[in-house]
């Protein structure tokens, strides 16, 4: 790590350190977060550029090199260039940058970087405190260490896929890469760990990641439950789990009610009493015995009463409603936020959570999620916008020696742009 530069703003975290980003879509977001807390991160894409610039959601819903928004928000604050690793001179260069690098983050299969002269044994000759962080579908060894996987299947190998949806439909891929995205913080964390015992004993090491056993750490209590009990975990019903307990309609939308939990929850009375100071019409047949019944809770006549009941009442108000009366009465009650309702938040806007999100191909400015933490003295922040295809070739490549006239010749020869 260099020494970080004296500016009249507080140093990032991170200042001073230096990373190679060779990943794709399985590593980008571990780099932006050591982009954002200040690290030097170098993405290096070939020459048609990363697998992210073609998925979408684009802007204006036009596809184009530079117009992927996945791909400007996984790589904002780093500086951009192209090589061709197919190639000995796009392998020296890589080597050359490598020599003055802390971490190298990459997501090729097992195998790729050593038969192109980029293995860790190789980088570490020349720079013994490297780190490199390897991502892949199913680590660097074993049965399955050659396959490929794309989000869904490590989703599904992993054993999440079983936990997501409702019962008695098929599992359900969750939105948004939620493996990818996995193995890219787990990479991260592991990456950071293997960076700070480098400083501190001047000898790198290899990072196996496995995204298979990164989203198998999600299951929670999952494997435990059969290995201990012998029971299954099923994904939840699409309705109540028993009476006044699960998701219910409202008149914008959905709320998660937790009134009613197992025994005599303090919650369920202060509902009552609410829906009665409410008016809520029907509210005396939630009153009987039956309804400290456990077996009579989780019948359907119960759900069926209580949910008729309920949002025949909660489909005439709304989820800020519902939200602020239940929170006075201490009753357990969430809204179902839609992506408007977040931006609109007011806990989000007190912590100013959203920051600005440019682009050259957008006016103005738009939101974009920050970081989900806050550090006092060395702030998260955006460095600058995700970088052009090949924008910073030339400016990187300077700084290991290689004139404009050299870096125009590599680029007429295929080797950069």
């Amino acid at each position: 790590m260099t020494a970080p530069s004296t500016t009249s703003t507080p140093v990032a975290a991170l200042e001073g350190l230096r990373v190679l980003d060779l990943s794709g879509a399985m590593g980008n977001y571990a780099g932006k977060l050591f982009a954002d807390m200040g690290a030097d991160v170098i993405l290096v894409e070939p020459l048609q550029g990363s697998e992210l610039r073609r998925e979408g959601p684009f802007i204006d819903d036009q596809p184009g090199t530079e117009r992927s928004l996945n791909f400007a928000y996984q790589n904002t604050s780093k500086r951009g260039i192209c090589l061709n690793l197919e190639t000995a001179s796009g392998q020296a260069l890589l080597r050359e940058l490598a020599a003055g690098a802390d971490l190298v983050l990459e997501t090729f299969a097992p195998g790729w970087m050593e038969a192109h002269g980029l293995g860790y044994a190789q980088l570490v000759q020349r720079r013994p405190q490297l780190v490199m962080a390897s991502i892949t579908p199913f680590g660097q060894t074993g049965p399955y260490a050659d396959l490929q996987a794309t989000d869904l299947v490590a989703l599904a190998t992993g054993g999440l896929l079983w936990m997501g949806g409702y019962q008695g439909v098929a599992p359900t891929q969750a939105h948004g890469d939620q493996a990818f995205k996995c193995a890219a913080m787990y990479g991260a964390v592991a990456a950071m760990l293997a960076v700070t015992d480098a400083e501190l004993s001047g000898e790198g090491q290899q990072v196996d990641i496995a995204m298979q056993e990164c989203v198998t750490l999600a299951l929670e209590n999952a494997a435990q439950t059969y290995d201990l009990e012998g029971v299954i975990r099923k994904r939840p019903l699409g309705d109540q789990r028993f009476a006044g307990y699960g998701l219910f309609e409202c008149q914008d939308g959905y709320i998660y009610l937790g009134s009613r939990g197992i025994g005599n929850s303090p919650a369920w009375s202060r509902s009552l009493q609410w829906f009665k100071d409410a008016g809520m019409v029907g509210v005396d047949r939630l009153f009987g015995p039956e309804w400290s019944d456990l077996t009579y809770l989780k019948s359907e006549e119960a759900r069926e009463v209580f949910g008729d009941l309920f949002m025949t009442w909660s489909r005439q108000r709304t989820k800020e409603w519902l939200y602020t009366e239940g929170q006075k009465r201490l009753i357990p009650l969430a809204p179902v936020s839609t992506p408007r309702d977040l931006l609109d938040n007011p806990q989000l806007r007190a912590r100013e959570h959203f920051v600005p999100f440019t682009h050259p191909l957008v006016s103005a400015a738009a939101e974009m999620p920050g970081a989900p933490y806050v550090l006092s003295s060395t702030p998260w922040r955006l460095q600058r916008p995700a970088p052009g295809l090949g924008q910073h070739t030339s400016e990187v490549l300077a700084e290991i020696g290689i004139t404009r006239d050299e870096v125009a010749r590599l680029c007429a020869a295929g080797v950069v742009a």
